[in-house]
């Protein structure tokens, strides 16, 4: 499977490109800000042909540039709790935050909402692009945050050791999970997908999460103290 990562311009996201090989369709997923040029290149690299834009959840930085990635012919998915998000997710930012934004680039935040937007929900399978998508609800970052899983590794990871690829979002990364105290967040949710939706993943999974380094979830089961608090 052909993955490649580009680290947004603001807020360090993590933008994937996931296909079954070069010169196939592919999905792109979280498209954060500054990052169109680049996912541009990847494409033309590796003549892959964008078929779905998959978003973890409708943060700013996780969709800033959905729209033109998406180009008018390629559809945003997202869950249908987080579909709000998407009309102008300018709007629940942290107005510090656009200032930074707009004195980092020197021009002030733009939307526009994508023009085909298809709502999933929990336990949906995605057939797209060639690959099977597993779609888990886990709130608790915000109402609609999921995890994307797919199976398969990454082209160059050993395959007898890890058989699937988690994107994860801002629910769980390295060492930590996503915080709950903005817009939209609730701690409990939170802590219920925790235990009920990423603990029972198979220790045999990459995580691709939306900020930060890729781990694994037998990693994270043994050293990700938020984990470790609840299987004790």
């Amino acid at each position: 499977m052909f993955v490649r990562s580009i680290v947004a311009d603001a807020f360090g996201t993590n933008c994937y490109i996931v296909a079954p090989a070069v010169g196939e369709e592919c999905l792109i997923v979280d498209p954060g800000v500054g990052v169109v040029d680049r996912v541009q290149e990847v494409l033309r690299e590796h003549r892959l042909r964008p078929a779905a834009v998959l978003l973890t959840h409708g943060h700013l930085d996780h969709v800033y540039s959905v729209t033109p990635v998406c180009g008018g012919t390629t559809g945003a998915y997202i869950h249908t709790d987080d579909r709000y998000r998407l009309r102008d997710p300018l709007a629940t930012m942290n107005p510090q935050l656009l200032l930074a934004l707009e004195q980092q680039f020197g021009r002030a935040a733009a939307w526009a909402e994508p023009e085909d937007v298809v709502e999933v929900t929990g336990r949906e399978v995605l057939e797209l692009a060639g690959l099977q998508i597993e779609v888990a609800h886990a709130p608790g970052h915000t109402e609609g945050s999921v995890l994307f899983s797919l199976g398969g590794v990454p082209d160059g990871i050993p395959s007898e050791e890890l058989g699937r690829t988690m994107l994860s979002g801002d629910v769980l990364f390295a060492g930590s999970i996503g915080r709950t105290d903005l817009p939209g967040g609730d701690h409990a949710a939170m802590q219920r997908s925790l235990r009920e939706v990423v603990l029972p993943q198979p220790d045999a999974t990459l995580v691709l999460p939306g900020h930060g380094p890729a781990t694994t979830m037998a990693r994270e089961r043994v050293t990700n103290p938020y984990l470790q608090d609840l299987a004790g």
